[in-house]
């Protein structure tokens, strides 16, 4: 027994020793597994889930919920339709697979007439936004606007942020904020590597590192165009919106979503902004880190529809709705490949009446059709780069729902 322990330690001392004559490899501190992980939260080997574990990944700010909940009664007599694409006939479980779905909610007149939960997800896991998070920060500077907190619109941003004067940024009006036209000097474009852009630049040293705050970068930036004169869809745009409402309200953006709209609306479950910079003093992603569950999702969209209205209780200005998705046509040329228009923070992408969308990165989509009083919640899991099919596919069976499964365009 003494002697196997004796060569038990001899191999362990020939595994760790150096060679004789041969120096000691230089220690190396390892990896920061969360930074690690933050890096790899978009790879489509494991979106499906880091989408929905963003709290286990990032700081985070809560936003609880409180009160009664909003019921969404179950209705009846809707069975997912059969679509044609590619000219192929396809089930709603083809549908599903192709376009990288983890959870899926159909709302029609007020009652959950279908929902689906896939690659293991559940009712109470909360999924990443994306920038259906600028769609919900249009709702909250119109709450703010509405308690006079935000005087008008047409106030300029360094009115609220005196540290933007300095830049391009402080002469923007809110207005052109919430409709992507700010004019300044910014590309959505991440290009990671030895030139990184400035996006990929405040991705890497506000999100994943923590270092920065993700609109430190807004106080200095300067001036592409004028204000007002293009689209440029550009999150620190957004990110700035949410600075603004943070100087105007006196308060984080979580708490005030929490007490004006997560609260007000009945929610069923908490949910949460992801925040940049350090530790403990970050400001809330407004531009794109909301987390919360399906159905809470789903209950957004219906506020959309109805004006504001959760039952008899107003919880949006009256007419926001109507005020943000007034749409302004931006450019076929787009840098988003996108055709449409664009209102405050929400999108026009096809040419159903009326209807609209807030979008998010990866598939994320809040689909309303007032029309048919439908409320369509798509979360998705889409790998990067985005496969050409997935947006058309997508917007062709929301398109089947919402007209009674008649709608075969895009078909062909």
């Amino acid at each position: 027994m003494m002697r196997r322990a004796l060569f038990l330690l001899a191999v362990g001392q020939m595994l760790v020793a150096p060679a004789h004559g041969q120096p000691a490899a230089a220690e190396t501190t390892p990896p920061d597994p969360v930074v690690t992980m933050r890096q790899h939260w978009l790879d489509a080997d494991i979106n499906a889930f880091t989408f929905r574990n963003s709290a286990q990944m990032f700081e985070t700010r809560p936003v609880s919920r409180a009160g009664p909940v909003w019921e969404l009664p179950r209705g009846e007599g809707f069975t997912p339709p059969g679509y044609v694409f590619g000219g192929q006939r396809r089930t709603y479980a083809d549908f599903a697979a192709r376009t990288y779905t983890n959870a899926f909610l159909v709302i029609r007149d007020g009652k959950i007439v279908f929902e689906d939960y896939r690659n293991r997800s559940t009712e109470a896991d909360r999924f990443i936004s994306f920038s259906i998070a600028k769609s919900i920060t249009s709702l909250l500077i119109g709450i703010a606007l509405e308690k006079g907190q935000i005087r008008s619109l047409d106030d300029r941003a360094g009115d609220y942020v005196p540290a933007l004067k300095a830049g391009a940024y402080g002469d923007v009006t809110i207005r052109e904020l919430l409709q992507m036209r700010s004019g300044v000097d910014y590309e959505e474009r991440y290009d990671f590597g030895d030139k990184p852009s400035m996006a990929a630049l405040i991705h890497m040293n506000a999100i994943v590192l923590n270092k920065e705050r993700f609109a430190d970068r807004a106080r200095a930036i300067g001036r592409a165009a004028a204000p007002g004169s293009r689209f440029n869809y550009a999150t620190l745009d957004t990110a700035v919106l949410g600075w603004i409402l943070e100087r105007a309200t006196k308060q984080p953006v979580a708490e005030f979503t929490t007490a004006n709209l997560w609260e007000p609306a009945g929610m069923e479950g908490d949910g949460f902004w992801i925040a940049d910079g350090p530790p403990g003093a970050g400001r809330e992603l407004t531009g794109m880190g909301f987390n919360a569950r399906l159905r809470d999702f789903g209950r957004l969209g219906l506020l959309m529809l109805n004006d504001g209205m959760r039952g008899d209780r107003r919880i949006l200005p009256a007419g926001w709705m109507r005020q943000a998705t007034k749409m302004l046509p931006f450019p076929d040329d787009n840098a988003l490949g996108l055709r449409g228009g664009y209102g405050f923070q929400f999108w026009q992408l096809d040419d159903e009446p009326g209807a609209y969308a807030a979008v998010g990165l990866a598939g994320q989509f809040i689909y309303v059709h007032p029309e048919s009083r439908t409320v369509i919640v798509k979360l998705s899991h889409f790998p990067q780069p985005e496969p050409a099919h997935v947006m058309r596919e997508s917007f062709v069976y929301f398109h089947q729902i919402v007209n009674g499964g008649q709608d075969a365009r895009g078909s062909k």
